[in-house]
């Protein structure tokens, strides 16, 4: 962790908080270091050599998916990617909690028009009630500042990619978490309390939405898209998955997998999950996605604004 030296938020802040996960960590600031920049670097660099040689007496060692944390995303969605990307990873999901694995579906302004379908796979009436009242106070809250949430509703993006109402852009968005019971909601980046399905509260952005899932401990991000997204994440691998043809070709260098062949190749959802799956499995392992590859790792922390303070009548 390097950090000026003025900050409100330390380097030894940090460095104390990541201390706390066990995994080795130093820190240090420029305005400590005589030589400015330079002698930063060539500290970081020293300090970097010295954790490259501890790693290299590591280990690999086996584990199956009963420790596997998986995010759920979404991005530049199409009219497509309901009924091809988004419920193929929806099976991935499925899979991951049957195997005692974890996924995490975050944005919630993106439930709305479906949170009826959501509220019956609650575990219990708790949980049932949180995801009403979450959304109804985000509606309510907004209306008191003079917008409907509903009429800025899909995007441009997503209006030219054929959505049409905030429904159809919700159905798609649940289609990603399957069918499996949903044990609770978290609050943004908050570390997830068990195993199973659980939501995330955010709005939805995607940078934003990916820093809170990897901050919530999700391993591995899988990102469905429609007219393609290049976006990545430091911490998590970003797996694309996209089922419109034109995407896949025009941004062949950023999609995983292409679920277009649903329409294409005659294949189905099935098809395309046991993919997916392969690639799942595979990004555990070490291979790297085209995010990785291509050196984007996109970071963006959510803030409080005003609309998030109305809704949590902060």
């Amino acid at each position: 962790m390097v950090g000026l030296g003025c900050e409100n938020i330390t380097s030894k802040l940090l460095a104390r908080k990541i201390k706390q996960s066990k995994k080795p960590v130093e820190f240090f600031d420029v305005q400590d270091i005589q030589g400015g920049t330079t002698a930063a670097i060539e500290k970081g660099i020293k300090i970097g050599k010295n954790m490259s040689e501890a790693a290299k007496e590591l280990k690999r060692e086996p584990f199956d998916f009963f420790h596997l944390v998986l995010g759920l995303e979404c991005g530049s969605s199409d009219s497509i990617s309901g009924i091809s990307a988004n419920p193929s990873l929806g099976m991935i999901s499925d899979k991951v909690v049957k195997l005692g694995g974890t996924s995490i579906l975050p944005e919630f302004t993106e439930w709305i028009g479906t949170e009826h379908l959501l509220i019956e796979r609650a575990v219990n009436k708790d949980v049932a009630e949180k995801i009403h009242s979450t959304l109804n106070r985000f509606l309510e809250g907004t209306r008191r500042l003079g917008i409907d949430f509903r009429g800025i509703q899909p995007t441009p993006g997503n209006i030219k990619g054929g959505l049409t109402t905030i429904e159809e852009k919700s159905l798609g968005t649940i289609a990603k978490a399957g069918k499996a019971p949903i044990q609770g909601l978290l609050e943004y980046s908050e570390g997830v309390k068990g195993r199973g399905l659980w939501l995330m509260i955010e709005p939805g952005l995607d940078i934003e939405s990916m820093t809170g899932l990897a901050a919530a401990g999700a391993q591995v991000i899988i990102m469905t898209t429609g007219r393609g997204s290049p976006c990545g994440n430091p911490v998590a691998p970003v797996i694309k998955v996209c089922g419109n043809k034109r995407s896949c070709e025009w941004m062949a260098g950023n999609i995983d997998i292409d679920a277009s062949k649903i329409f294409t190749e005659n294949k189905n959802v099935e098809n395309i999950a046991q993919v997916l799956w392969t690639k799942l499995k595979s990004t555990c392992n070490g291979e790297r996605t085209f995010a990785e590859i291509l050196g984007f790792e996109d970071l963006a922390i959510l803030r409080a604004n005003t609309i998030l303070s109305t809704m949590y009548q902060l």
